[in-house]
């Protein structure tokens, strides 16, 4: 048995909550060169350009590379071999959004009661996710959430004749619908399977991959390429001034479900697309 010491979570959740509104990581960085360069809408490459010289001094100058530098959700994958000491784990997780988020100068954005909306004044409590995993490892991701393009979210509860071409075409007539809105280019997290609660998550969980790594099953691959571009047909574009370049990437993740149901959600990430995580 392994012991971790909660203090130690509480200063990585610190730093990755920094790192991640300050950083653009690689994929993320490669993704928006990549599209500038494929962008035929002069507006929508000048848009490009900005976000990406937005990236290089955001890292810098040590800087939020957006304003809105979300509610901080945290994943945690804990090995089951794993003992924490020191405290309690969701206490020290969000001990480390309130450091992170104050010494880091990061907007708290993160209100007490959803309808009489006080803020908390330091963007806690963070949403967290554990899972108990094989080892003796833990695994912390943070991934702020914006706003912007949490709101345009939806989840909804399919009979199974809607098949492969149903979520095809509720995919891509959500992301016509939801427009400028979520900050384009995006990441578009797609759930299909388990249950109500399941496929959300499930949503969340592929904005995590790397951008433009397909899903491991061929048939997932290619929806999510055909849907992606179907998405760049529609002519948003970046920021929603025109172009071909509306999403980076489409990822799916799938769960087995029930024989009556065919659960699917979205769940979009902005064009900073912001997660960090470190292995413990």
């Amino acid at each position: 048995m392994r012991e971790i010491d909660v203090r130690d979570i509480t200063k990585i959740v610190a730093r990755l909550c920094i790192e991640s509104n300050y950083f653009a990581t690689d994929d993320l960085v490669k993704a928006t060169e990549e599209s500038i360069l494929k962008e035929e809408s002069p507006a929508g490459r000048a848009a490009l350009e900005k976000i990406r010289e937005n990236q290089k001094i955001a890292a810098a100058e040590e800087l939020a590379i957006c304003q809105d530098t979300g509610v901080a959700v945290v994943f945690i994958e804990a090995g089951q071999d794993a003992h924490f000491i020191g405290g309690d784990l969701e206490q020290s997780i969000h001990e480390g959004v309130r450091q992170g988020y104050r010494d880091g100068y990061l907007r708290k954005s993160v209100v007490e009661d959803p309808l009489r909306r006080k803020n908390t004044g330091d963007n806690t409590p963070a949403v967290i996710h554990i899972r108990i995993v094989p080892g003796d490892k833990v695994k912390i991701t943070i991934a702020p959430k914006g706003g912007g393009s949490e709101n345009m979210s939806t989840v909804k509860m399919f009979a199974p004749s809607a098949g492969r071409e149903g979520i095809i075409k509720f995919v891509v007539d959500w992301v016509k619908q939801a427009g400028a809105n979520p900050c384009p280019p995006t990441v578009v997290g797609v759930g299909i399977g388990g249950t109500f609660e399941k496929v959300a998550m499930l949503a969340k969980m592929a904005l995590l991959r790397p951008i433009g790594q397909p899903n491991p099953d061929p048939f997932y691959a290619d929806m999510e390429k055909e849907i992606l571009q179907k998405i760049n047909a529609l002519g948003i574009g970046p920021q929603g001034f025109g172009g071909r370049i509306t999403s980076f990437a489409v990822h799916i993740e799938t769960h087995p479900c029930h024989i009556a149901s065919l659960p699917a959600a979205i769940n979009m990430n902005c064009h900073v697309s912001r997660h960090q995580s470190f292995i413990l």
